[in-house]
């Protein structure tokens, strides 16, 4: 199934030429169900009027609007940047890339091939996001990691089966330079004043991923760095 969005168009008071026969239009809203709206260019409204019927005070006459919507014509020189979660080393099912990449004139199968090679010797079996820049029908393959990957990455785990191994549990233990090492690569998308406030938010990630930390609880890391006990060089 597609997904579906959902756009709304306000339109003002109308009416026709004064006279005997004058129709006034309130103000409506109409709301538009459109696949991939990015892609529309303009709608075309046609009215047809429907019978008189009584209410009470005034009669009204009623028209039905038919909303005819115009695709906008693709540029392909237009630079565009897609994202999808992938597990890497794998080729990942054309149904689920062909939505997003279909209408920019790509193969999904080739894509999911090239994303598949990209990931193949770093991310195998971890779950990361890629970034498709797609110009000219070609696209450029990039990794972007998650802080969870990254930590998962440091583990150093053996390979598994994914299929066959469920709900892995990853009780391993990394440094504390691991972590100021992952908190470098996500500093510039880090909400944290400094690199201290990302240190402790690759730790919280820690956490819920189930690691250790030299061999601590990362939450007792977390405590020694706001007491001051341990410090974080800022390069």
């Amino acid at each position: 199934r597609l997904p579906q969005l959902f756009h709304s168009f306000k339109f003002k008071q109308t009416s026709t030429k004064s006279g005997p026969n004058a129709i006034s239009c309130p103000p409506f809203f109409l709301h538009v169900n459109a696949i991939n709206p990015r892609f529309i260019k303009t709608l075309t409204l046609t009215f047809a009027p429907l019978p008189v019927r009584s209410l009470p005070g005034p009669h009204h006459i009623h028209y039905l609007a038919k909303a005819t919507a115009m695709p906008l014509k693709f540029d392909p020189s237009q630079v565009v940047d897609v994202y999808v979660r992938v597990t890497g080393g794998e080729v990942g099912a054309a149904s689920s890339l062909a939505p997003k990449i279909g209408p920019l004139g790509l193969s999904p199968k080739k894509i999911g091939e090239d994303i598949a090679k990209e990931t193949a010797k770093d991310w195998k079996g971890l779950r990361v996001t890629v970034k498709l820049t797609v110009q000219n029908r070609q696209a450029k393959v990039s990794v972007v990691p998650s802080a969870a990957a990254l930590v998962i990455k440091a583990l150093k785990e053996p390979e598994r089966d994914r299929k066959k191994t469920k709900n892995i549990k990853h009780t391993g233990n990394i440094s504390l330079d691991d972590v100021v090492e992952i908190a470098k690569i996500m500093r510039p998308r880090s909400m944290a004043k400094d690199l201290t406030g990302t240190v402790k938010e690759i730790l919280g990630t820690c956490v819920s991923v189930g690691c250790t930390v030299d061999g601590k609880n990362p939450k007792d890391l977390q405590e020694e760095i706001a007491d001051g006990d341990v410090e974080i060089p800022e390069n």
